[in-house]
């Protein structure tokens, strides 16, 4: 079973909400990349999970809220828009947030969800990861997956032990 296969059946993407919301990234001419948990996914070994979160670049995201709000269910919330569609399980996030605006520049095409995205760089992708751990707003059990998933890339990239802050190290410990 190919991972884009596999992925829809663990997923539920009856809808096929990653194929449309791809298509509609296309077709906008929207520069992005895939960030968080599916962005770490995409250089270590992945693990499941139901959320896409993608960073925009700042001059397309006004365009870009509009084409969405035509074609699937659209939340603002303060540093993002989510995005769903009916018949899936996937839960896209487009960070709003200006920090993130810049991984698009870096961003090169891999595998993520079995599909060839522009993903961060791996040091944006960890730096971004640094930020959500040390949100004091996000949920504590979000937090302790961003833990996971810097210390996942540390395994995979000891060289970016140097980006982290140490009170974030000592929590790996």
């Amino acid at each position: 079973m190919r991972s884009l296969e596999f992925w829809k059946a663990v997923v539920v993407d009856e809808s096929n909400f990653l194929g449309g919301l791809v298509a509609l990234l296309a077709r906008e001419g929207a520069r992005y990349c895939v960030i968080g948990g599916q962005a770490v996914n995409a250089y270590v070994e992945p693990l499941v999970s139901l959320d896409l979160d993608l960073a925009v670049a700042a001059e397309d995201l006004p365009r870009l809220e509009d084409a969405l709000r035509a074609s699937f269910r659209l939340e603002r919330f303060a540093h993002s828009l989510n995005v769903s569609l009916p018949g899936s399980d996937l839960r896209a996030q487009v960070q709003t947030d200006s920090r993130y605006a810049g991984f698009v520049s870096r961003a090169a095409p891999l595998s993520v969800l079995g599909v060839t995205l522009p993903v961060a760089a791996v040091d944006d992708v960890l730096r971004g990861k640094v930020w959500a751990a040390l949100d004091p707003e996000r949920r504590p059990s979000k937090r302790q997956k961003d833990l996971a998933d810097i210390a996942r890339l540390l395994e995979r990239f000891p060289n970016l032990r140097t980006q982290v802050p140490q009170e974030i190290l000592d929590r790996l410990l």
